[in-house]
């Protein structure tokens, strides 16, 4: 029996317990893991600086590198999303209908967990810790098939949580990981139907698209985030300013970050060079319209594919607009329906612009970076879906739940 099926196995048996675990047995487990994070932060450390280092010797990218990086201040962090889940409410049990019928039957509808998770991810290993904690949250057990390039780092956390999870009622084999990242196992792992009742796939937009369109596992489809903001005429020039830099800058190799700014013709042409001085002063590369260039030659020239790409890196593009009708036009036909976002003062412009561009996550007045289910208050998330299916958005606890109907009666028979 090759790994997958073993842990597939595992993960399924443990499925029954965890799904009956109280909310008190979740909770505690969920503060043990967050606790052991903290204390084994030196042990996760070394065994991700393993793989940083691998990957520098094998020349990835620096955003992907970026990636893979962990830091005591995102172990804190990640440790804190944990905790943040006892204190939401267990979803699971909720009753969330209820109704009577003419005949007496009286139905409840109520939150139950989905069962086994499968989640296949690359690079980052936050989402090792993210998916194993919202999963035993609604009381689901979850099998993680990372990348090859974090798996000192996913092998260590998981090591972690299972030791937390001796202390407890819930199963060890709630959470377990694949430490085979071949293709074929992962392939093998798109077909296990009578174990994984949904695979969840998260990272770039080639992933997806293999599992969306190998598996006869269903599938809860995140998305890639090629993100915008649009800056219209009455948008302040210091607040849209500080706001695109952040959300090019700030961390530009994650999927809400900025990847093409528009910017309309009449704030353009007396601000777009305060702008852009600012973003080189952050080293980011800019591609440009030829609107734009004429106003400043220094930049590169943007293509048809620059306006479809999600850089995850210090580069951004940049096109002037007539207007927000254009804007929306562009966003619509290139968006990868993620994180969106308008920079103005009119509130008409405000409520067009939410009511016409199709996204998980539109912003006024902010930087997409937000769009993350810790900011949102779900704690952390297990993806961003960008499909209309089922769930939308950061996924958080509610995202991992199904729903049953329980029926009482007083003898009723169907006529």
């Amino acid at each position: 029996m090759n790994e997958l099926l073993r842990k597939a196995e595992h993960v399924k048996r443990a499925s029954q317990q965890v799904a009956v675990a109280t909310t008190e047995q979740k909770n505690k487990a969920l503060s043990l893991i967050s606790r052991r994070l903290r204390e084994y932060e030196n042990y996760i450390l070394e065994e991700n600086y393993k793989d940083v280092q691998n990957a520098m010797e094998e020349g990835i990218h620096n955003s992907v590198i970026d990636r893979i990086s962990l830091s005591r201040e995102r172990i804190l962090d990640i440790a804190a999303a944990v905790e943040q889940l006892t204190e939401l409410k267990d979803p699971i049990g909720r009753i969330t209908e209820s109704w009577e019928r003419p005949n007496g039957l009286r139905l409840e509808k109520r939150a139950v967990p989905i069962g086994v998770i499968g989640m296949i991810y690359e690079a980052r290993p936050n989402v090792t810790v993210d998916a194993a904690s919202l999963c035993l949250k609604t009381g689901n057990a979850v099998l993680l098939r990372g990348s090859r390039t974090a798996i000192h780092s996913n092998i260590a956390l998981v090591h972690v949580m299972k030791k937390a999870l001796e202390e407890t009622s819930i199963p060890t084999q709630t959470i377990e990981l694949l430490e085979d990242t071949s293709r074929d196992l992962a392939a093998q792992m798109f077909r296990l139907t009578d174990f994984i009742d949904v695979l969840i796939p998260r990272g770039g937009r080639k992933l997806i698209q293999t599992v969306v369109e190998q598996s006869s596992v269903p599938v809860l489809e995140t998305g890639a985030g090629n993100c915008h903001i649009f800056i219209d005429e009455s948008a302040d020039v210091q607040m849209a300013i500080d706001i695109v830099v952040n959300a090019k800058t700030q961390r530009p190799s994650v999927c809400n970050a900025l990847e093409t700014i528009l910017v309309h013709e009449n704030w353009a042409k007396n601000h777009v060079n305060k702008l852009i001085q600012r973003l080189k002063e952050k080293e980011v590369e800019i591609k440009a319209d030829q609107q734009a260039r004429e106003w400043n030659s220094s930049l590169n020239a943007a293509t048809e594919t620059d306006w479809e790409t999600e850089y995850l890196d210090l580069v951004v593009a940049l096109r002037v607009v007539t207007g927000l009708d254009e804007a929306i036009e562009h966003i619509n036909r290139y968006s990868t329906k993620h994180s969106e976002a308008i920079i103005t003062n009119n509130e008409q412009n405000v409520s067009r612009f939410f009511t016409s561009v199709d996204a998980a996550a539109l912003y006024h007045n902010a930087s997409t970076r937000f769009t993350d289910g810790f900011e949102f208050g779900f704690g952390a998330e297990i993806g961003i879906s960008t499909q209309k299916l089922h769930a939308r958005g950061p996924m958080g606890l509610d995202a991992l739940t199904s729903t049953k109907y329980t029926i009482r009666g007083s003898g009723q028979i169907k006529q």
